[in-house]
């Protein structure tokens, strides 16, 4: 077969307000001739690019044998997005008592075969597992039936990729990772997690952030802090605490930057007292598990919840979290409790009491303190 050539697939082109999508037939081998896998990845500058998770090899080896067993059928649509460079060719011959929705007609797509995956003039949205079996099915073909439409923009994508998947179990990592990076309309239970994604994602990404890179996440698989973790103090504090002052309550925007700021201030003196333990991950740290990064956020939202960004790092803060240091027990020993309570240091766990139970234990050290002063 020629390194170029052109596909003519018969389609519909269905009509939704504004928008066009185009039902098609296409053999499933040649389906990466011509639409690539938008991997997930950030470049040197953190910019994020793509959104596809990495292969699932079980899953692909699982369907490739389906497809190689008498009977099998997909009926699924794959889903693909397409650039500007596809053609959809109206039939000449459309009659004239059919709705006005749904027009026949022929897809053109060129190909290239030499193309990088980045020069394709089609991203697989959705059916990346299925589309890779049937690539390595030992079979000579096999026809899938696409759903295609034009986007104007890779964050366009990514906000498609979240919907089409929103009934399935995507991983919520990937979607946290996602949804700053993307536009159009999303479930209100993304919408307002996107302003505390973008804030994990650029913590995670600064290298004047404690958090540089150590939060687990797809684009930083090596991270050792919980992603939601830190998703749940950042929101929490966005709504009811100290990010609160910088967030238009009306529109749910924000000034990211003294955020950041604020965020990368108060963690970063937390680091500076206790570096031993920032540097373990959450088996062998309470202050890196989820226990911790959530009662400390709301130790932060209580010490700094009226103070500009620029005056959160101070000497009087790094004093104060220094007073808990004969009060915790984040690697070793025994927490012991103002109503005498005593657990193992790492008997705490990441559940709402616990929680609680260590947040006001870190509180009232600090009310104690600022009383003797």
């Amino acid at each position: 077969m020629a390194d170029r050539y052109t596909l003519r697939l018969p389609a519909l082109e269905v009509r939704q307000g504004r928008r066009r999508i185009y039902c098609f037939a296409v053999d499933g081998k040649k389906l990466h001739s011509f639409a690539a896998v938008s991997r997930i990845r950030r470049d040197d500058g953190e910019q994020l690019h793509g959104y596809q998770r990495p292969e699932v090899l079980s899953h692909i080896r699982g369907i490739r044998k389906y497809l190689e067993s008498d009977g099998a059928m997909l009926p699924n649509a794959i889903v693909v997005a397409f650039n500007d460079r596809i053609e959809f060719v109206p039939s000449l011959m459309i009659p004239t008592d059919t709705v006005d929705y749904s027009v026949p007609g022929e897809l053109v797509i060129e190909v290239d075969e030499s193309l990088s995956e980045a020069e394709k003039p089609a991203w697989l949205v959705d059916g990346q597992q299925r589309s890779a079996a049937i690539r390595d099915a030992d079979l000579a073909e096999f026809p899938v039936a696409v759903v295609g439409f034009k986007a104007d923009s890779e964050e366009e994508q990514r906000s498609q990729f979240i919907l089409v998947n929103s009934t399935k179990a995507l991983p919520k990592g990937l979607i946290h990772e996602l949804l700053p990076d993307t536009t159009g309309q999303l479930p209100d239970s993304y919408v307002r997690r996107r302003l505390p994604a973008q804030l994990m994602t650029r913590l995670n990404g600064s290298r004047r952030s404690p958090f540089y890179r150590i939060i687990a996440s797809p684009t930083a698989p090596n991270g050792y802090i919980k992603d939601n973790s830190v998703l749940k103090m950042v929101e929490h504090s966005l709504f009811e605490g100290a990010l609160y002052q910088y967030r238009n309550p009306v529109d749910g925007s924000g000034d990211v930057e003294r955020m950041l700021t604020h965020l990368i201030g108060f963690w970063s003196v937390v680091r500076e007292v206790f570096p031993e333990e920032w540097s373990k991950p959450p088996r062998n740290s309470r202050l890196t598990h989820g226990v911790g990064i959530q009662s400390l956020g709301f130790v932060m939202d209580t010490l700094t919840e009226d103070v500009p960004a620029e005056g959160v790092k101070t000497v009087e803060l790094k004093e104060a979290l220094e007073s808990l240091k004969p009060h915790v027990a984040w690697t070793s020993g025994t927490w012991k409790f103002s109503d005498g309570e005593e657990r193992r240091w790492n008997n705490l766990q990441n559940t709402p009491n616990d929680v609680r139970q260590l947040t006001s234990h870190l509180l009232k050290v600090l009310r104690k303190r600022s009383r003797r002063r």
